[in-house]
């Protein structure tokens, strides 16, 4: 017998943006150009674990993420809070794919109260967000690849203790060999 595929509702975006970013991946400047997208993992009993993260592309930093069981509209706006809240003066170039949390107008709106500039990749080229693909593959190689997970807290501690450990001790070439929050330091020094 074949198996029943699952149903997709198929949506129509409420907002899309334009490729303001359009692959200009350099800045020097903190909170001037955020990418965003959400990953997926797998904890043993098959249940799915969802990671949403803002990436700053001024030092390399993760300014914020958040972990849950549901791809939904919360865990994006959970996330965009923490990065407003820990960032409040923040007005950056906000540049996603086209995932249905970032289409939404409610999510749009906080962009706007933010004085954020919407940015999406073009359909189907997620090298127009290349930095953050960039990021997951380094998390999944170093860290979840390596190990099996048997809850959903277990997972969580590990992501909590990666994005820690990449925030202040793992090293950038592309940093001049300082973890992205020393260099962000050093740069605020000079």
């Amino acid at each position: 017998m074949r198996r029943k595929r699952k149903r997709y509702v198929k949506c129509s975006p409420q907002v899309v943006a334009e490729n303001v970013l359009n692959r200009d991946f350099k800045t020097d400047k903190p909170n001037e150009k955020w990418l965003a997208d959400v990953t997926e993992f797998k904890i043993m009993d098959g249940t799915k674990v969802y990671l949403s993260a803002i990436l700053n592309l001024g030092d390399n930093s993760i300014v914020s993420y958040v972990v849950a069981t549901s791809n939904n509209n919360k865990l994006v706006f959970d996330t965009w809070e923490l990065a407003v809240t820990s960032n409040p003066k923040a007005k950056s170039l906000f540049h996603s794919d086209r995932g249905f949390q970032y289409t939404h107008k409610d999510f749009k709106a906080r962009l706007d109260k933010q004085h954020a500039i919407q940015s999406m990749s073009r359909v189907g080229r997620c090298i127009d967000n290349g930095p953050m693909e960039g990021f997951w593959g380094i998390l999944k190689s170093e860290m979840y690849y390596l190990n099996k997970f048997n809850s959903f807290e277990e997972l969580k501690i590990a992501i909590d203790d990666y994005i820690k450990f990449y925030n202040e001790v793992r090293i950038q070439k592309k940093l001049n060999g300082l973890a992205p929050l020393e260099y962000r330091s050093q740069a605020m020094v000079t």
